[in-house]
């Protein structure tokens, strides 16, 4: 969403029915999808949005706000079309960044091993999904039953909570990393650091480019973002 005039003088959470609003000059905001009432279920999560909002300048800069488009993405997608987005968050198993490993060289697969191995076997013993791994280029059949057990453990969070999940899990490319940061797993640094393993090792070896380094910019702050999201509303449901 592009930028606009800030049209508004203060911004505020209030009561509303049992959660909390978030005020701009005392009427709520709405979301750009549904055009619902922005209202999430605890204080902190309503103070932390508003404060966004407060933060603005002359022109508001949608991007700077993460956890208000978190919020929205809750009421206009994880809620109305919640079976859509609990798909396509199991569906990452298929192809998970931590499934696939790098044959060589050895530092890098020792990494990926020292790295992404305990969260395979935090996935497994808290969601009893025992995914598969492979040094392979081409995709693997994931276990049925893996596939089942994390399409179970998604559907167990509320709206608010899946569109954290979503988020995370979209950015790093894996809902092993996604799950373990909303969890408490993870910090959103520990997150973006497994995520970013085969990277972070290119770029000790050659450097790092703009385009990559934006790109980081952008994963930390998606990260970051979901795990104060989650921490404000009272960790995992």
């Amino acid at each position: 969403m592009r930028s606009f005039q800030r049209f508004y003088t203060d911004a505020a959470a209030a009561p509303y029915d049992d959660g909390y609003a978030v005020t701009l000059d005392a009427r709520p905001v709405k979301t750009p999808g549904a055009r619902v009432d922005l209202t999430v279920p605890t204080r902190p999560l309503a103070d932390a949005i508003a404060q966004e909002w407060a933060d603005q300048g002359e022109q508001v800069d949608p991007p700077s706000m993460p956890l208000t488009a978190l919020a929205c993405t809750a009421h206009d997608v994880a809620g109305p079309r919640r079976q859509d987005l609990i798909t396509a968050i199991t569906r990452y198993a298929e192809t998970d960044l931590v499934c696939y490993r790098a044959p060589k060289p050895p530092v890098l697969a020792d990494r990926e091993q020292e790295v992404w191995q305990p969260l395979l076997d935090w996935l497994a013993l808290t969601f009893d999904a025992r995914l598969d791994t492979t040094t392979g280029i081409l995709p693997i059949e994931q276990p049925a039953a893996a596939k089942q057990a994390l399409t179970a453990a998604v559907a167990r969070y509320d709206a608010m909570h899946l569109a954290a999940l979503s988020s995370s899990v979209h950015a790093a490319g894996s809902i092993v990393v996604g799950l373990a940061l909303i969890e408490g797993r993870l910090s959103a640094e520990q997150a973006f650091h497994a995520a970013e393993v085969e990277r972070t090792y290119q770029i000790e070896q050659w450097g790092e480019d703009l385009e990559a380094s934006q790109e980081r910019e952008t994963l930390m702050r998606d990260l970051d973002a979901a795990e104060r999201f989650v921490a404000h509303l009272g960790g995992v449901c």
